[in-house]
């Protein structure tokens, strides 16, 4: 697979910094500029042939590069008229005989580390026109956001002038890193300016073609100063390096009512979901860590009738929001829908069973590990039930009891030895102060239940 990397931008948002002597995609991280670590990443990949289109101080970047063989890669050029730009795809026009096959297509101002495999194998598994790289990202609420169902097909793009304030939604955005299908070039007819959203991306959303790739990895934005001395100080801190999904992940998985939200029983209306204090500071921390955060919950809500799956995902979509208005964000979220006693006013009958995914049952822990790559014995399970540091056992995990929501009495399972805490955050801390090294004994009250 051949790739291809936008980077013909003057980039107006970052110019404090470039100037105009330095293009954007020249910008340095530990002394190598963006652009470096983007084709080193697709080497890693192997893929080694790419076009890099090149506009304003283009020449900058020729000269940088060369032809791409002292980096073991095949680099070529398209280069636009700075005084005309063709817009973020345009200049594919001029690639339409060069490109045989599907490609990676890639914004030049996205420092990234990417299994690129294994979107490639996502990509055709979908049969996919285009695959979107997507994640939650610290902004939704200035972003442009990913709209899908339950397949993982794009249905549209919320975009972020829209006015959110009567809605909740999903944190996922398009990160600047595609797969395109060779077709996708047919839109592309004459040499005039393009945009690769709206002429190539929206047209095959309607068609059903668009996929939305979710992953943990690194793929973050330098298009403003701020952006760019966070992604200096994540690469210091071998974060990008450390999420490629091609190397084991650590997980901070953390249940969710009496753990995020208010504990109110069972929860029923989006109107209940409402964050403890200090959670979203607390799920900043992991978001700033080289830990995984995911949500792990049983929601039998469903499967006695009292929540649809379309309510159920109306109240997480309300969380993800008011995590978003704070900086912070879940990278995935399990839930079962199981409830296996039967006899509740309007339950669903194909729901009432016995399974594997409803905890302490360890078939959801077993799924993400799977799909994120997760090592479960240098990871940790926070809840405020007996149930989650059972789950969290049954796992292999090392689980913290929080003393929110339930603080442990629901009493249901005799647990030994459970690491207590007053809330997330205090969990959290200790588990980022060990810096992922087993919990010691004299960090924790350790009580049984």
């Amino acid at each position: 697979m051949k790739a291809v990397i936008q980077a013909g931008g003057k980039g107006t948002r970052i110019s404090s910094i470039t100037g105009d002597v330095i293009p954007k995609p020249m910008l340095e991280v530990s002394g190598h500029p963006i652009l470096y670590h983007q084709i080193m990443n697709l080497k890693k990949s192997d893929i080694k042939d790419i076009t890099i289109i090149v506009g304003h101080l283009g020449e900058v970047i020729k000269n940088y590069f060369g032809d791409g063989s002292q980096l073991g890669v095949n680099i070529s050029y398209v280069t636009e008229d700075p005084e005309k730009p063709l817009g973020t795809a345009g200049s594919l026009y001029y690639l339409k005989d060069k490109i045989d096959d599907d490609f990676i297509f890639l914004l030049a101002d996205v420092f990234i580390d990417i299994d690129f495999k294994k979107m490639e194998e996502f990509h055709y598994s979908k049969g996919a026109k285009v695959t979107l790289l997507t994640h939650p990202n610290a902004h939704p609420f200035d972003s442009d956001l990913v709209v899908t169902d339950g397949d993982d097909k794009v249905l549209a793009f919320d975009h972020k002038t829209n006015d959110r304030t009567k809605y909740n939604y999903h944190n996922l955005v398009n990160a600047g890193v595609m797969i395109f299908s060779r077709d996708t070039l047919d839109f592309i007819q004459e040499e005039k300016k393009y945009n690769y959203e709206k002429d190539i991306v929206v047209p095959l959303i309607e068609q059903g073609k668009v996929f939305s790739y979710k992953s943990s990895e690194y793929a973050k934005d330098m298009g403003t100063p701020e952006r760019y001395a966070h992604v200096q100080e994540d690469f210091n801190n071998g974060i990008p390096e450390k999420r490629n999904l091609s190397k084991k992940q650590k997980c901070i998985f953390l249940d969710r009512d009496g753990t995020i939200n208010e504990y109110v029983g069972f929860l029923r209306s989006v109107d209940q979901m409402e964050l403890i204090p200090g959670v979203v500071d607390a799920i900043k921390k992991i978001n700033d860590s080289d830990y995984l955060c995911i949500v792990i919950t049983n929601q039998p809500v469903i499967a006695r009738g009292e929540v649809s799956f379309e309510e159920l995902e109306e109240i997480h979509k309300r969380m993800e929001t008011l995590l978003g208005e704070g900086g912070a964000f879940i990278n995935d979220l399990y839930f079962c829908p199981h409830h296996p006693d039967k006899g509740f006013e309007g339950e669903v009958p194909e729901l009432k069973i016995q399974c594997e995914c409803r905890k302490p049952s360890t078939g959801l822990i077993k799924k993400a590990a799977e799909e994120y790559n997760i090592d479960l014995d240098s990871s940790f399970m926070i809840g405020d039930s007996t149930l989650d540091m059972k789950l969290a056992e049954n796992a292999g995990l090392t689980g913290i009891l929080v003393r929110t929501g339930q603080g442990g009495n629901d009493c249901k399972y005799d647990v030994n030895l459970t690491y207590v805490c007053d809330d997330l955050n205090g969990a959290v801390d200790i588990i980022l102060k060990e810096k992922g090294k087993k919990l010691k004994k004299d960090n924790y009250e350790k009580s049984k239940f």
